[in-house]
């Protein structure tokens, strides 16, 4: 009993914190008891911790620890990485031998597919480009998707880079380069998500979360026929099932957690593998959950928390919006912004703040027709980049689909946009 307490509080304890981990920063999320433990982990405890040891050590310790941690989280290393595929791995080789000679010949068929899968997607998704924009990607990243005018707006340079910023994109201050419909980093596969593996990282999620659920049922079968065979009253959920000897009593709840203890240390390894994949198959669902509501909502992990900071502006005053053009004829400046996208729509509004809570003067030049109207909720903004759920995987698992067509015309004026290209970067010098 106290072995598998043991490594139920474990898997319990690191299935918590990473959820906290990955969770705590999303905007969803502010205000609550996950972000306030996020706050505290990840803010107040160090600085405790920085605290104590300039009083004991001078700072010495600290000036070590957060060398190494800016190492581990701010610098590109395969270390979550490897850590991810031995995890995998070697739960596999604990947990196969003593449950594959139970599986009849359609798990052990199907299970040898779920254990491939998330081998080649992790392969995909931490080796597959993202979508890095350099000099050699700029013009087709460009046409990619048109600025939106609210979260994306044209003439934005990238200052590390030295190269206009395409909408969607996002530069990457652990991998160091800009990447195309940037969702986030991730240590796990050492490499961002974006536009061009971010299929592959859905079906990683996807694939692993299949796995971690198959693998825990069967072994969940499994230990339960163990169990049966020697004390055939004992049932998974004696409470829902009203047995007999529920209900006489003769199997109350601590002999019942009794005999399934005893089942799992009748195989510890299969035993402490199936409650590490039950108990983090929830976590691995819920993210795969959040990244498909994500494409449902046509954004990205990044843009999410931006338009929740726009939703705090909105809170606070000051937001405005005006329509642009409706029949498209908006005049483009081809320095900053490509002629045409591959995207089916155009940006048909703008959105400002102002610092004196007052529409803006007509002498701002901004672009768009008619007055200015104040905005409230995120719900009266349109998002440019939501086109319905289905087209929204087609962007994402094609990610150069084109939905509508070029028409022969290039992108953008390579001359106008060169010479642009090169006041961006000695702007940026």
């Amino acid at each position: 009993m106290g072995t598998i307490a043991i490594i139920a509080a474990v898997i319990l304890g690191i299935s918590f914190m990473t959820f906290v981990a990955f969770f705590g920063r999303l905007p969803a999320l502010r205000n609550t008891p996950i972000s306030f433990l996020h706050r505290l982990i990840w803010i107040h405890l160090p600085n405790g911790v920085l605290t104590v040891d300039r009083t004991l050590t001078n700072g010495r310790l600290t000036t070590s620890l957060t060398r190494l941690g800016r190492h581990l989280w701010y610098d590109q290393h395969p270390t979550i990485l490897i850590f991810f595929f031995l995890l995998l791995s070697v739960g596999e080789y604990l947990y196969l031998p003593v449950a594959w000679p139970h599986f009849s010949f359609t798990h052990k068929f199907f299970g040898t597919i779920a254990i491939l899968c998330p081998y080649i997607f992790l392969y995909l998704s931490a080796f597959t480009d993202p979508g890095v924009i350099n000099a050699k990607t700029h013009v087709r990243e460009m046409a990619r998707y048109p600025y939106d005018f609210t979260l994306f707006h044209p003439g934005t340079s990238c200052e590390t880079c030295r190269l206009l910023k395409p909408a969607r994109s996002k530069h990457c201050s652990i991998c160091k380069k800009c990447v195309g419909r940037m969702d986030h980093h991730c240590i796990f596969i050492n490499n961002c998500v974006g536009a061009n593996n971010q299929r592959w990282f859905i079906l990683l999620l996807l694939s692993t979360a299949i796995l971690t659920l198959y693998g825990g049922v069967l072994g969940l079968v499994i230990i339960r026929a163990k169990i049966q065979a020697r004390f055939p009253y004992w049932t998974l959920m004696p409470w829902w099932t009203s047995t007999q000897a529920w209900n006489s009593g003769d199997l109350d709840f601590h002999r019942w957690l009794l005999l399934w203890s005893w089942g799992l240390q009748s195989g510890v390894a299969m035993g402490g593998v199936t409650l590490l994949a039950l108990l983090t198959t929830p976590l691995v669902w819920g993210l795969l959950g959040y990244h498909l509501w994500l494409v449902y909502c046509g954004t990205t992990t990044n843009e999410s928390m931006k338009w929740q900071d726009w939703q705090a502006e909105m809170d606070e005053g000051g937001v405005y919006k005006r329509r642009m053009a409706a029949d498209g004829s908006r005049e483009k400046d081809l320095k900053v912004e490509p002629a045409w996208t591959r995207w089916p729509v155009e940006a048909e509004q703008i959105m400002v703040r102002t610092e004196d809570g007052k529409p803006p003067r007509s002498s701002h030049r901004l672009p768009g027709e008619g007055e200015w109207e104040a905005v409230w909720r995120l719900k009266d903004v349109e998002n440019l980049y939501d086109i319905g759920f289905w087209d929204n995987l087609v962007d994402v698992f094609l990610p150069y689909f084109m939905f509508k067509e070029s028409k022969g015309r290039s992108p953008v004026d390579e001359r106008e946009f060169g010479r642009e290209r090169g006041r961006s970067r000695r702007r940026s010098s």
